[in-house]
């Protein structure tokens, strides 16, 4: 049976975990917060107390954590992965991460003959306790291939886009376009308002036209429009990623007025919207504390 290390067991690998888990692998987690690992215990996985332990033992090595300078010291730090190198292990790398640190890692694990991929994740917390989550993936061709069987049953859709580093950037861009995406659509819903329309009929006419997009098909009907708010993902780890974005257009020396507007209001909005809150929040500013729309 092939074994599993699942590193970072908060609500996106905790989800990972148990999906694998359900597939018939042998799972070992292992979190930097006993309580954390003490509820996954208790939900069946077996977790270990150092990643050292880990290595021992799995094949691939998926990690989920918060930020890449997390992610490089579990890979390289005093007593990650690589001091605790096992030849022939791929690490899966689903984090949001910065392209530069996965390059940088990739090349240190190949030296420990290892492989790294990066397959950042979309689809939260339900996506990954369902394994119906979408990812972009980078990594040569033979590794790929290799984790490609494991990922099927942690994921509905898969995504190759180049080599280390490619699923990344690509996740970086994905979510810089949600964050947009969610400050456009909720002045659309505003200009819908003042105008008179019904909210549910104005995403129905976008929908079914050119100007639809992820936001309008799921995040407002979803958790929106219907003052859920559940989706799992925070204010603060989209303003997160909106600042990994800014970070990374900025050392490619780009000027993009729309992204940098965006990025200014994500930043804007922590006076006002708590990290805790619902990422789909940010609508409020246009829309008020309900996030309806309702025609005045």
């Amino acid at each position: 049976m092939t074994a599993i290390g699942v590193i970072g067991l908060g609500k996106m690998g905790r989800g990972m975990a148990l999906s694998l888990k359900r597939a018939g692998y042998r799972v070992l987690g292992f979190d930097v917060m006993e309580p954390v690992c003490a509820a996954l215990t208790a939900e069946g996985i077996e977790t270990v107390a150092t990643i050292g332990a880990i290595m021992e033992v799995a094949e691939i090595v998926i990690l989920s954590l918060p930020t890449a300078e997390i992610v490089e010291t579990v890979v390289a730090g005093d007593s990650g992965i690589l001091a605790h190198a096992r030849a022939g292990a791929v690490i899966v790398d689903t984090s949001t991460s910065h392209p530069d640190t996965t390059r940088r890692l990739a090349g240190l694990v190949a030296a420990k003959a290892m492989s790294f991929v990066d397959a950042p994740v979309s689809g939260g917390p339900k996506g990954a306790i369902t394994g119906t989550m979408t990812m972009v993936i980078g990594g040569a061709d033979e590794d790929v291939a290799r984790v490609m069987p494991i990922l099927e049953h942690m994921s509905a859709k898969r995504v190759h886009v180049g080599p280390a580093g490619a699923g990344h950037v690509t996740k970086i861009i994905n979510n810089l376009l949600c964050a947009a995406h969610l400050l456009t659509a909720a002045e659309a819903m505003r200009i819908a308002r003042e105008a008179g329309v019904d909210a549910e009929r104005l995403l129905e006419g976008l929908n079914a036209g050119s100007g639809r997009s992820g936001v309008t098909q799921v995040n407002f009907p979803s958790w929106v429009l219907n003052g859920a708010f559940n989706s799992g993902f925070t204010m603060k780890l989209m303003r997160k990623d909106v600042r990994l974005a800014e970070r990374f257009t900025g050392e490619l020396g780009l000027s993009l007025p729309l992204a940098a507007a965006a990025a200014r209001i994500w930043a804007e909005s922590a006076a006002m919207i708590a990290d805790d809150e619902d990422f789909n929040r940010i609508v409020e500013l246009q829309l008020g504390p309900t996030g309806r729309s309702e025609p005045s």
